[in-house]
C-alpha cells in the first residue's frame, strides 16, 4: 500500500515527520510512503535511500494561520492539498497530516470526498483511560452542529473502527450527556438515544464526562462542539496535573529523592497517557482514510499515525462504513 504524507505540517516538520516515516518503513515491509514537501529540507534529513519512500517537491505549504478552506482553494500546489489529490487520484491509499486542522478537514471533504450516504464527517481521537484501553470520540470539531442521524452515524462509524482496527469485540457505544437517565439532554441527545437505542448496536446508554477515563465505553458520540470542549478539557487537566506534579517532586531534597525512586513509575504513566501511543485522530466518513496527527506530534507520534493508517486501510474500513451506510440507510434518514 501507498500513504501520502504531508512533510512540512506540524510544529516539528520536516524533522519528526521524516523520521517517523523512516522508523515506519523499517517496521512495516507492506508500505510505501511519499512524502510530500521542499525536497531541499527534506533529502538531508533521509539517510539511507529506499525505491519504497519518495520525495514529492513542492514548496508551498499551508501555515498553521491560514484561513482553511481559502487556503486549500488558493494553494493548490500546497504539500497538504498534493496529498490528498493523491488519494482523490488513488495513487496513495490513505494520508496523514500533523498541520493545520481545519485545512485537513477541508480537503478531506472537498478533495478526498465524503462516502455515499455519510451526511457529515466526524474527527474522532482517541483517548487513553485508567484500565489503558482508550477510547475513541466522534466528533471533537469537524461540525459544531449536528443531528440526531448524524450521531447515530458516528456511532456505526465508531463501532466498525474499534472493532476493525482496535480489536475490540461488541464494542460499546455511549452518548455523551448530562446526565446518565434516558430522559436527560436536550433534544439533540435525547432524540439521539432513541435512535440508538433502537439500533442493534451495543448502546450503553448515556455517559457522563467525569466517567470517561474510566473506560465506561469504548465509543463515545457528541456534537462536534461538545466534543471539542471535551477534548481541551481532558488535555488541560492531564498538563495542569502533570505540571502540579512535577513542582510537587521538585520542590525540596526529600521530595527529589522520592521522585528518583518513582521515576520508572512515572515514565510508565507519561506513557500510559501519552496521545503519541495512539496514533492520530481519524476524518471518519470519507472514501480513503484521512489522519490527523497532533501538531506537536514527534517521531513516535507520527510513526504511530503511520501504523494507525495502515491498519485502516488492512481493514478496509472506509469500503466497511460505506457497506454499513448502505445496507441500513433507511434506518439513518437523510438531511
Amino acid at each position: 500500500m501507498r500513504l501520502a504524507i504531508d512533510a512540512m505540517g506540524g510544529d516539528h516538520a520536516p524533522h519528526a515527520i521524516v523520521q517517523g516515516a523512516i522508523t515506519a518503513l523499517e517496521h512495516f515491509q507492506d508500505i510505501e510512503i511519499e512524502l510530500i514537501g521542499n525536497e531541499q529540507e527534506i533529502k538531508p534529513l533521509v539517510k539511507q535511500e529506499t525505491n519504497r519512500l519518495q520525495i514529492i517537491h513542492t514548496e508551498e505549504k499551508i501555515e498553521a494561520t491560514d484561513e482553511p478552506v481559502r487556503a486549500v482553494r488558493r494553494k493548490k500546489n500546497a504539500s497538504m492539498v498534493i496529498m490528498a489529490n493523491r488519494v482523490k487520484e488513488g495513487i496513495a491509499d490513505a494520508c496523514i497530516s500533523a498541520g493545520n486542522t481545519g485545512a485537513l478537514m477541508t480537503a478531506g471533504l472537498f478533495v478526498v470526498g465524503r462516502i455515499d450516504g455519510i451526511e457529515r464527517p466526524a474527527l474522532a481521537p482517541t483517548f487513553p483511560t485508567i484500565d489503558g484501553k482508550g477510547f475513541i470520540m466522534l466528533d471533537v470539531g469537524a461540525n459544531a452542529d449536528a443531528k440526531p442521524n448524524h450521531l447515530y452515524q458516528y456511532a456505526v462509524m465508531g463501532s466498525i473502527y474499534s472493532e476493525k482496527v482496535r480489536g475490540i469485540q461488541n464494542p460499546r457505544i455511549g452518548l455523551l450527556n448530562v446526565g446518565t437517565e434516558e430522559k436527560k439532554g436536550n433534544e439533540l441527545t435525547k432524540q439521539a438515544f432513541g435512535l440508538l437505542k433502537s439500533s442493534e448496536l451495543n448502546f450503553v446508554g448515556n455517559v457522563e464526562a467525569r466517567d470517561l477515563l474510566e473506560g465506561v465505553c469504548d465509543v463515545v458520540v457528541t456534537d462536534g462542539f461538545t466534543g471539542n470542549v471535551a477534548l481541551k478539557a481532558i488535555e488541560g487537566t492531564a498538563l495542569s496535573i502533570f505540571s502540579m506534579l512535577k513542582a510537587t517532586l521538585t520542590s525540596s531534597f526529600t521530595s527529589k529523592l522520592a521522585a528518583l525512586v518513582l521515576k520508572p513509575q512515572l515514565k510508565n504513566l507519561k506513557k500510559q497517557m501519552d496521545y503519541s501511543e495512539y496514533g492520530g485522530a481519524c476524518l471518519f466518513g470519507l472514501k480513503a482514510p484521512v489522519i490527523k496527527a497532533h501538531g506537536s506530534s514527534d517521531e513516535r507520534a507520527v510513526f504511530n499515525a503511520i501504523r494507525q493508517a495502515r491498519e485502516m486501510v488492512i481493514n478496509e474500513v472506509s469500503n466497511k462504513i460505506h457497506d454499513a451506510i448502505s445496507k441500513e440507510g433507511k434506518e439513518y434518514g437523510h438531511e
